[in-house]
């Protein structure tokens, strides 16, 4: 990866802001800027930060726990707080000619922009709170990204065909979960890209179901949404099916409803169409089937180094898509007392339309 282009981008847009060093706290957004693996763990952890000065040289910043990784990691000065980062950045900021300090507004504590407030009125500098700066430069990936995005998207398949070829009636939501992630592991993943989703009968009508310990059964909706992180980069994919060799009317209306429905809303995709009017090309199908109400969330979200991350293709956005971007498309109908079916594949935008990550794309057609 070129992280030295990345910098150098971010810091055209810095000068241009008129903002002289950017505090960057949120990992997605260091990894991007500096190959920096560490992860946060849990609220208020944190595994350093980087700072960004409009022009000159970057710093990394990070304790001591992580110092031995950072080094090893990236080419980037690296700065160890002994005494804790505010008092590093009492040191650092001025040295880096900051008059006008930004910071990420949308990933920090309250508690934390209050130190910060501290800290600029102690300097005598300004504080600008930033949101989404860098994670607009994140939406178009490179090539380089986009292949590695593939890769996560083709193992996070091989995992999911392995486990529903073991699966059997009376496993648990939860065992299968379990199945999964540890496969995940095992295949070399980084871990799960989110809590994996196993929701089974009435269960699988919440699109964010908790695994129970309740048992499959053969003739119910299973619906399986799965994840994992590969070389930094994640994956996302839904899909929904029963155990029974001849699936019945109900499911099988219902899935090639939202099947038509994801066809629809893949078609759609090609640089300049609006969010809104990829999610409506979708949404009318499953509104034209009767089922309208059933389907409440967007259409998709933006994939890359998190799994949820801009775009988002709703009804509400009006912005458009441009080449190099990746987004999921996962229509879904959930019916109270029944079930839920939804499909999720990875898609990203050519020049020429969709390309469909997903080497599995029509699994189950019915």
């Amino acid at each position: 990866m070129d992280y030295q282009a990345r910098r150098r981008h971010l810091q055209k847009k810095l000068r241009r802001s008129k903002i002289d060093v950017l505090l960057v706290s949120r990992p997605e957004n260091r990894r991007y800027l500096s190959g920096y693996t560490a992860r946060d763990h849990g609220v208020g952890e944190s595994s350093g930060a980087l700072l960004v000065p409009a022009r000159g040289t970057t710093h990394l910043l990070t304790d001591s726990r992580y110092e031995l990784q950072a080094r090893q990691e990236t080419d980037l000065p690296v700065s160890v707080y002994r005494r804790g980062l505010f008092k590093l950045l009492q040191q650092l900021v001025p040295e880096k000619g900051g008059k006008r300090l930004a910071f990420e507004s949308h990933h920090t504590l309250h508690a934390d922009s209050l130190r910060l407030s501290e800290l600029a009125e102690k300097l005598k500098i300004s504080l600008i709170p930033v949101s989404g700066l860098i994670e607009k430069q994140r939406e178009i990936k490179s090539e380089e990204e986009i292949e590695l995005i593939r890769r996560s998207v083709r193992l996070n398949e091989v995992i999911f065909r392995k486990v529903f070829n073991s699966l059997a009636a009376g496993t648990t939501e939860i065992d299968i979960a379990l199945a999964i992630e540890t496969a995940m592991r095992r295949s070399g993943a980084e871990g799960p890209s989110f809590e994996t989703i196993v929701a089974a009968g009435e269960n699988s009508a919440r699109p964010h179901a908790v695994p129970t310990n309740r048992p499959v059964e053969p003739h119910e909706p299973i619906t399986i949404d799965m994840g994992l992180i590969l070389a930094g980069y994640c994956s996302d994919m839904t899909r929904s099916f029963t155990l029974a060799t001849v699936p019945d009317e109900r499911f099988r209306t219902v899935h090639r409803v939202v099947r038509a429905a994801q066809q629809a809303g893949i078609a759609a995709i090609k640089p300049g169409a609006t969010m809104k009017a990829v999610d409506r090309a979708a949404r009318s199908v499953i509104e034209s089937a009767g089922y309208g109400r059933y389907f409440g969330h967007s259409l998709g979200h933006g994939v890359g180094l998190a799994v949820h991350e801009a775009p988002s293709l709703s009804s509400r956005s009006r912005r458009k898509l441009r080449a190099g971007m990746i987004v999921t498309v996962e229509p879904g109908v959930y019916l109270p007392g029944w079930g839920g079916i939804r499909l999720e594949n990875m898609i990203v935008v050519r020049e020429n339309g969709a390309e469909t990550l997903n080497e599995d794309h029509t699994w189950l057609d019915l």
